[in-house]
């Protein structure tokens, strides 16, 4: 016989443990604060001095050091009489097993793209500040008592002008009738950040009703503007207007700027057929082609070039090892006032007051540890790469080996997205220059002798170093190069060596023939 059990559905309580990832805040501020840069993070530190008021900014001598646990034991001896340097790795070292805090467990933890497109906190617009009324100095702390924030003075000091303002400004001189004033506003607000007019005319006049006619003279006017060439329409259009403003535009030079393809594929015998000039001509014409403003735009409005900051450097030890090591302008360091939150907190009136103080608090303590663990992560995965990339500061490009991603979250224990985040906008300063150290994760390219595979960077300067010692009479064609480095070992395609070599704005060797010979004639 067969018995029947029917299981009875009944609701019940039952205990599970389970572990599970959470993304608090914090853990999404430590993750940001490790993809910043340092000027990005230097912006962050200061919007959260301004916020919180238990954070204080450390000064001195130590300001810019931090204590890790991997301090190897040969360093003491080096440093502060037997006292290793904080902040301090030696590649050669092997560090000691770790036991990862709760902090780098999550830090470690692939979150994919969490935050794709986030502009970098603490990089706040300027707003413009209102200008005083006449006579009225009290917001400026001048001759009486200061009463409130006035206008800042350095934002009219440091205010740079763009092409927009500049162009505006002469508009208002150069044309007195409101309707071509207009149009002339409207032309100036399209002119890109090179100062070119890339929209239609015919567009334009259908969007302002107005007669095609009354839309190019506007245009006219415009065009004979500072900076020389701003709202051409093209590059041949741009450099005819400052040819035009030399009294340099000849029918051969025209010839040549209207053929400036032939030029760029140095096909010189072209080139002197049409504009009907020889070779003493064709090379002052193309001299005076150089001498112009391509983009004359870039004068104006563009972003100030900030300095690359290194965030680590490494240097030389005694014994010819690498030292590798913070940067102090890199790291800023804060301290939490914990004899301000006691007092305040005992003073408190409500609990309003002692819950914000309780907050701040817990946001400062958060923000102290992850600066302090974002510099361990960027000190440790530098050193390795360092380790890893001995070959390349020893003896150059050409010795740099293959690397990626995976194999420096192995070699340290840390997670891939890690230290993709780390490598993110940071730089090594190194005897050889300074490097993003991105630069160091290159393409593997295999060996035709069954060896070590080649660094596809190394391989793109052995394709330079080629290059650069042909002559005119013996150019390397890309099927030449290609044989060139299966002798000496790397086993690549054509079309990889042509890739690399447009990578490099190195021309073809038909262009560089012609040049060569161009060169070589001109001489």
């Amino acid at each position: 016989m067969l018995e029947l059990r029917l299981m009875s559905l009944i609701p019940k309580l039952m205990l599970r443990q389970s572990q599970s990832l959470v993304m608090t805040p914090q853990l999404m501020q430590a993750i940001k604060l490790l993809q910043l840069s340092s000027l990005d993070l230097a912006a962050y530190v200061d919007k959260e001095l301004e916020q919180n008021p238990l954070l204080e900014r450390l000064d001195g001598p130590d300001a810019h050091r931090i204590e890790t646990s991997e301090r190897p034991a040969s360093e003491a001896a080096e440093h502060n009489g037997g006292e290793a340097a904080e902040g301090v790795e030696r590649w050669d070292a092997a560090p000691p097993p770790e036991s990862r805090s709760n902090i780098e467990d999550r830090l470690d933890t692939d979150f994919g793209n969490v935050f794709p497109d986030d502009p970098p906190q603490g990089a706040e617009s300027v707003k413009p500040v209102a200008s005083p009324e006449p006579g009225d100095w009290s917001g400026l702390g001048v001759g009486g008592a200061f009463s409130g924030e006035g206008a800042d003075l350095e934002a009219y000091v440091s205010e740079r002008l763009t092409l927009a303002d500049h162009l505006e400004r002469q508009l208002s001189l150069a044309v007195t009738d409101p309707t071509d004033r207009m149009i002339g506003s409207y032309l100036i607000d399209m002119v890109d950040a090179g100062g070119y007019l890339r929209e239609p005319m015919e567009m334009v006049a259908e969007r302002l009703g107005a007669s095609l006619a009354d839309v190019e003279r506007v245009l006219s006017v415009i065009q004979t503007f500072e900076p020389t060439g701003v709202a051409a329409r093209s590059l041949q259009d741009c450099l005819a207007i400052q040819l035009r403003e030399r009294d340099r535009f000849d029918p051969a030079m025209q010839a040549l700027v209207e053929n400036l393809e032939l030029a760029a594929r140095r096909d010189f015998a072209a080139l002197k057929r049409i504009c009907g000039v020889d070779d003493d001509d064709l090379a002052d014409m193309l001299a005076e082609i150089r001498r112009l403003d391509p983009k004359p735009g870039h004068a104006f409005g563009s972003e100030i070039v900030q300095p690359v900051v290194p965030d680590v450097s490494v240097r030389t030890a005694s014994d010819g090892s690498w030292i590798v090591e913070l940067v102090a302008d890199s790291l800023p360091r804060v301290l939490v006032n914990q004899s301000y939150y006691a007092k305040v907190v005992r003073t408190a009136k409500n609990e309003t007051e002692k819950t914000f103080m309780t907050e701040c608090l817990q946001t400062a303590n958060w923000l102290t540890r992850s600066l302090e663990q974002r510099a361990r992560t960027i000190l440790k995965v530098a050193t390795e790469i360092v380790r890893q990339q001995d070959g390349f500061l020893t003896h150059g490009v050409a010795h740099l080996r293959p690397l990626n991603l995976r194999m420096i979250a192995d070699a340290i224990g840390m997670h891939e997205s890690t230290v993709s985040r780390v490598t993110a906008n940071k730089y090594l300063a190194t005897p050889r220059g300074v490097f993003e150290l991105k630069y160091f994760f290159t393409a593997a390219i295999a060996n035709s002798g069954g060896g070590d595979a080649h660094s596809a960077e190394a391989v793109r300067h052995r394709i330079r170093t080629m290059i650069d010692a042909e002559s005119a009479d013996d150019v390397l064609s890309d099927d030449t190069i290609v044989k060139l480095l299966l002798d000496g070992g790397v086993e690549i395609a054509r079309r990889t060596v042509a890739k690399y070599r447009e990578s490099l704005r190195i021309p073809s060797s038909v262009q560089r023939r012609r040049e060569k010979k161009g060169a070589a004639a001109g001489s």
